[in-house]
């Protein structure tokens, strides 16, 4: 029986699952505003699709290589974090919590996770690209999306 070694895989699922996690640290406690009650997901829904508020929804985006010497691969995988909040004020919550998920990246933008090999692996950084919200249009409720890039 063979056993298949890759040096390089993608890490897509791994490092989008190692990130809900980190998220659902967001409680209300502490440095947090708000409190998601375990509502971060990793896959992406649209507002209509949401039933619980607030909550988190990640989807893996385009991911792409710098060609090092000697056989390195810089990788980058953007993500994209969808924020949902249901409030009488929504663009006030939908900062808080746009702020939490900030306040997440920063902790942990060397980020742990383990590859589909059971390897531990760590993220070189984080990045957040950018941020926009609907602006209050759709008020009760409230929309944000935060795109980040992960080098790893």
């Amino acid at each position: 029986m063979s056993t298949n070694h890759r040096l390089y895989t993608t890490r897509r699922s791994a490092i989008v699952d190692a990130l809900v996690t980190k998220l659902k640290l967001i409680n209300g406690n502490g440095a947090f505003i708000t409190d998601l009650y375990d509502e971060v997901h990793p896959r992406l829904k649209f507002w209509d699709e949401v039933e619980t508020f607030p909550a988190i929804h990640l989807n893996a985006g385009s991911e792409t290589r710098v060609y090092q010497g000697g056989g390195y691969k810089d990788r980058y995988l953007n993500i994209t974090i969808r924020c949902y909040v249901k409030e009488s004020d929504a663009t006030v919550a939908l900062d808080g919590l746009i702020e939490d998920v900030e306040t997440v990246l920063e902790i942990h933008g060397k980020l742990d996770y383990t590859d589909k090999q059971g390897n531990a692996q760590t993220t070189h950084d984080i990045l957040i690209i950018s941020i926009d919200t609907d602006e209050g249009v759709l008020e009760p409720f409230g929309v944000g999306e935060i795109l980040v890039q992960v080098h790893y």
